[in-house]
């Protein structure tokens, strides 16, 4: 190679490596200027009234979480959603519950995505568990995402709204799901992010929330895995199977509880928030955010999902999640 080309080519090396730094000093930059132009350094507490257009300019608009206390003051469900009650109503319902090793449900282990095992079971038999009545190995959770109160405890309905009014009016329709949450203190929902505007209600219980904004998408790890399920063995212990002929789902191996630094130094320049949604109060999950949720032992939650929109901010948060993924680490 002549001396010519030698220099052509370290040149292109060298302005290609300035374009790369660039395109981090921007993606390091974008959440920075993003906390200081609109965003809490914690998340607000409100309460009604309020009209949805003004909820919609203070809070959907902007892409802000919020807690709003007596939202929901007026549902049966807040005084009568016990143990006793429950079995008595639908004791003798069949639900889906999914079950795991380890409370981990849709997270990553080792190397693989792995889904819980969906076992089909009385509302009573999840409540001997809840309650010790019942040694079971495993973690008990229902968590089925697929408007499952309305589908699978339709007796239940009339205890709660079939949505919010002042959101359903804010954004112009009705919410796709409607979803009823039960489970163990061990059951935890990994990191991830959803493609809904999300109002989370707890009845019974609290729920523990560590949030992150869409614009902290740089910071934040992604990783493709083989996807896998829990099978419980008659012994108890449970095998890890993998989905045959099925692509690779990219998830966050990122614990946020005790995230591995060393790894993910990225994870650094994050400023998560964290959030105890407490009984009768509702949480506002603006679409794209990252969360990760605990909750206390037998805690009892309703939540709608709207469906977001998909309009410039979803374009911008694309883009920013391609750079992301394109650049590598910071």
């Amino acid at each position: 190679m002549s001396i010519l080309k030698l220099n052509s080519s370290n040149g292109n090396v060298m302005a290609e490596n300035k374009t790369l730094d660039a395109v981090k000093k921007c993606l390091r930059d974008f959440p920075l200027e993003a906390r200081e132009l609109y965003l809490n350094k914690t998340v607000p507490c409100l309460e009604p009234p309020f009209s949805p257009l003004e909820f919609y300019r203070e809070w959907i608009g902007p892409n802000k979480p919020c807690v709003i206390r007596n939202a929901f003051s007026h549902w049966p469900a807040l005084s009568k959603w016990n143990p006793s009650h429950l079995r008595e109503v639908v004791g003798s319902k069949v639900i889906s519950v999914a079950v795991t090793p380890n409370g981990y449900a849709d997270a990553v282990n080792q190397d693989r995505f792995v889904m819980p095992e969906e076992r089909l079971m009385t509302f009573s038999s999840l409540l001997d568990v809840v309650e010790g009545k019942v040694e079971s190995r495993g973690v008990f959770y229902v968590q089925k995402q697929c408007s499952n109160l309305t589908e699978e405890l339709p007796e239940l309905t009339g205890d709660v709204e079939a949505h919010i009014p002042w959101m359903s009016e804010a954004l112009g329709k009705l919410p796709d799901a409607v979803n009823f949450w039960l489970g163990e203190a061990s059951a935890v929902t990994s990191m991830h992010k959803d493609h809904y505007e999300n109002l989370y209600c707890v009845i019974t219980g609290e729920k523990h929330f560590i949030l992150l904004p869409p614009s902290d998408r740089p910071f934040i790890p992604y990783e493709h895995y083989q996807p896998a399920v829990y099978r419980q063995r008659e012994d108890g212990d449970f095998d890890v199977v993998d989905v045959a002929d099925s692509d690779k789902v990219p998830w966050i191996p990122l614990d946020p509880l005790k995230p591995d630094l060393e790894l993910y130094p990225d994870y650094r320049l994050a400023c998560p928030l964290h959030v105890t949604v407490k009984a009768g109060e509702m949480l506002y999950l603006p679409s794209l955010w990252f969360h990760h949720v605990r909750q206390s032992h037998g805690c009892i939650a309703v939540n709608f999902w709207y469906d977001m929109e998909y309009d410039i901010k979803y374009n911008y948060f694309q883009l920013v999640e391609s750079l992301a993924g394109a650049v590598g680490p910071l």
